[in-house]
């Protein structure tokens, strides 16, 4: 995914979306490429043993979000919490962003969505 390394070495690659969610251990951010709208990806990790459902996580662009990664899912030996393969974005704002998931996340999992763009490669 270009998001993982096109801009690796510049902070604008990165971006926090939630690092304080200490009372449920869960982070959540972005990671862009050079064209951000068309190579974004959100990554979201919870450290506990519990899942975690309707989680509302900001994202800054609407539209389809693929869930391209579930370090839970069943072909990797995990529990197969998931988010059926992913969602539009509402329009509800959320972390100082213009649009929000509502997001499955798996217990000790790790989730990674990617935006699709129609026509970008």
């Amino acid at each position: 995914e270009k998001a993982l390394y096109e801009v690796d070495f510049s902070s604008q690659g990165f971006e926090w979306v939630d690092v304080n969610n200490y009372e449920e251990s869960i982070i959540s951010f972005l990671r862009k490429g050079r064209v951000p709208g068309e190579n974004t990806v959100l990554v979201a990790c919870n450290f506990t043993p519990v899942p975690r459902y309707d989680y509302i996580v900001g994202v800054p662009f609407g539209g389809f979000w693929k869930e391209a990664l579930n370090s839970d899912a069943k072909e990797y030996g995990g529990s197969g919490h998931g988010n059926m393969g992913g969602f539009e974005a509402s329009a509800a704002e959320c972390h100082g962003r213009p649009f929000s998931l509502s997001l499955t996340l798996p217990p000790m999992g790790i989730v990674v969505f990617k935006r699709e763009v129609a026509g970008a490669a």
